[in-house]
C-alpha cells in the first residue's frame, strides 16, 4: 500500500489514526467534511462530503487503499444516517472500484451485534442484532462490502470496533475496549495481508471478559497487546457511579443505544436469548 484514504479524518478515531498510520503510510491522504484544526503541513487533506458521489470518487483517484471511518457515528434521526451511512457508504465503494481501488478496511461497529445478550459469547457466524438506526447501518456497509469483494474484486475487511481508547473506562468496556495500537494492526491486515478477499472481525483488545470470540482475527494474524484487565479495579469502581438500566445492562450494545426509544418486551428477549 503506497497511498492510502483515511476517511473521517477529523473525527476522534480519525485524529488518532491519523498519528499513528502516517509513519506506516507516507502518503496518507486525510479527508472528512471539515479539515483537522493541527492539519500540519505534511499532511495531505481533500475535504469531501459523503453524500457527493463525485467528491469522494475525487479523493479516491490514485488511492490504492482506503480506511473508511467516515459517516456518522452515533444513532441519529433515519435521514441523517441514510445520508451519511447508507449513501454515503455506497459512494465509497462504488469510488473504490471506479478508481480500481485494491483493498478496504471498513469501521464497522459492534452495534451491528447489541442486541445479543452479554451472558453469551457470540463469534462471526452470529446472527446480526443491531441496536440502532446507526448499527442497522453498519450492518449494510458489512453487506456493500461483501459484494464489492466477491463481485469487484476488492479486498475487504470489516471491523466490528468495540469501545477505542487509551484505557476502558466501566465495566462494558473492560469486554470490549480496543487500544489504539491494535486497532492500527488490525487495519494493517486488513490493507497489507495476501490473498484477502472479505472478512469480518471484532475490534477489540486481549480481553478477558470479552464477550465475543475473536478466533477468527488471530487466525488472520492478529495478535492485541492491550489487555483490558490490567484496567480492572478502576473500571469496576467507577462502574459503581453510572446509573442502573435494566435493558442497556443487560445487552452488549448497552446504554442509551439498547434501551433508547425500546418498547419490546424486555421479559420475552430475556426468554428468547
Amino acid at each position: 500500500m503506497k497511498r492510502v484514504l483515511l476517511t473521517g479524518a477529523s473525527g476522534g478515531v480519525g485524529t488518532r489514526l491519523r498519528q499513528l498510520l502516517k509513519p506506516l503510510y507516507p502518503e496518507l491522504i486525510l479527508s472528512d467534511l471539515n479539515a483537522p484544526a493541527d492539519l500540519r503541513g505534511d499532511e495531505t487533506f481533500i475535504p469531501a462530503d459523503l453524500a457527493d458521489a463525485a467528491a469522494i470518487e475525487k479523493a479516491c483517484e490514485g488511492v490504492d487503499g482506503i480506511v473508511h471511518l467516515g459517516g456518522y457515528s452515533v444513532e441519529g434521526p433515519w435521514e441523517t444516517i441514510l445520508n451519511a451511512n447508507i449513501i454515503g457508504c455506497h459512494n465509497l465503494f462504488e469510488a473504490a472500484r471506479k478508481q480500481g481501488v485494491k483493498r478496504v478496511v471498513f469501521a464497522s461497529s459492534n452495534h451491528v451485534m447489541g442486541f445479543h445478550p452479554r451472558s453469551k459469547k457470540i463469534g462471526i457466524e452470529a446472527v446480526p442484532k443491531p441496536d440502532t438506526r446507526y448499527g442497522l447501518s453498519k450492518l449494510f456497509g458489512e453487506g456493500l462490502g461483501s459484494l464489492y469483494a466477491h463481485k469487484h474484486n476488492i479486498g475487504v475487511l470489516s471491523i466490528r470496533i468495540g469501545n477505542f481508547g487509551d484505557k476502558p473506562i466501566d465495566e462494558r468496556r473492560l469486554a470490549i475496549w480496543l487500544k489504539p495500537d491494535d486497532l492500527v494492526q488490525l487495519i494493517r491486515i486488513g490493507l497489507e495481508k495476501p490473498g484477502l478477499v472479505y472478512d469480518v472481525v471484532y475490534g477489540m483488545s486481549d480481553n478477558k471478559r470479552a464477550w465475543w470470540d475473536n478466533s477468527h482475527a488471530l487466525s488472520l494474524g492478529y495478535k492485541p497487546s492491550g489487555k483490558s484487565e490490567d484496567f480492572a479495579t478502576e473500571a469496576v469502581e467507577a462502574q459503581k457511579k453510572l446509573p442502573k438500566d435494566p435493558v442497556g445492562d443487560y445487552f452488549q450494545g448497552g446504554s442509551p443505544f439498547c434501551s433508547q426509544e425500546f418498547a419490546g418486551d424486555f421479559e420475552k428477549l430475556k426468554k428468547l436469548s
